[in-house]
């Protein structure tokens, strides 16, 4: 996860992250939506995932399980050892850094994976630019982002991120994701999406 200015103790909350039924996806029907999304939005051929602020590595997980080569970045050592001992035996590496300013070379992957991340970023027209450069020609974004709650709202709207992509990739399509249940272990009524934009 990125450090939303600093401000939330990812290490604290690494222990009980999972029990979120869309964090651990421990529940075989969430779990399988999921797993569906992602065979939907990644390459049909096996391909270099990079899963930026990637928790407790339940994306990179579904990621490698479909055959794709992982490497998953957290800048919170307590979630990095959860995501480690998850995607053990896998062909995924577990990575501590920043999501922002991952530790990996330019042109290194062919998809970019990010859930609940960019709105965390005092920068993220910036970071896009940055994972940019990270992706292959062909390459592509996977960006599931969302606004939540009513009182004080937090997240980015689908129209903002849309845009921030504009510059730097091509056939940006944006895909709701509050009708579907499943995929958060329950009905939501924010707003809840994926972006899949290609470079």
């Amino acid at each position: 996860m990125s450090d939303v200015g600093g401000t939330v103790d990812w290490d604290g909350m690494a222990a009980s992250f999972d029990e979120e039924p869309d964090h651990g996806l421990r529940a075989p029907e969430v779990r399988g939506a999921w797993d569906a999304r992602l065979r939907g939005w990644l390459p049909g051929r096996a391909a270099d995932v990079l899963d930026l602020g990637c928790g407790t590595g339940s994306l990179a997980l579904l990621a490698a399980g479909q055959g794709h080569r992982v490497t998953a970045v957290d800048s919170s050592p307590a979630m990095v050892e959860l995501a480690r001992a998850k995607l053990a035996g896998r062909d995924a590496v577990v990575l501590r850094g920043d999501a922002a300013e991952p530790p990996v070379g330019e042109g290194s992957a062919d998809v970019v994976l990010a859930r609940h991340v960019v709105w965390t970023l005092p920068e993220p027209e910036k970071v896009v630019r940055r994972w940019r450069e990270l992706l292959r020609p062909g390459g592509r974004f996977v960006l599931v982002e969302g606004v939540w709650g009513t009182v004080a709202p937090v997240g980015i709207p689908a129209d903002r991120l849309a845009a921030l992509l504009e510059p730097v990739a091509r056939d940006i399509r944006v895909e709701p994701l509050s009708g579907d249940p499943l995929l958060w272990g329950k009905a939501v009524d924010d707003e809840r999406y994926a972006v899949v934009a290609t470079v």
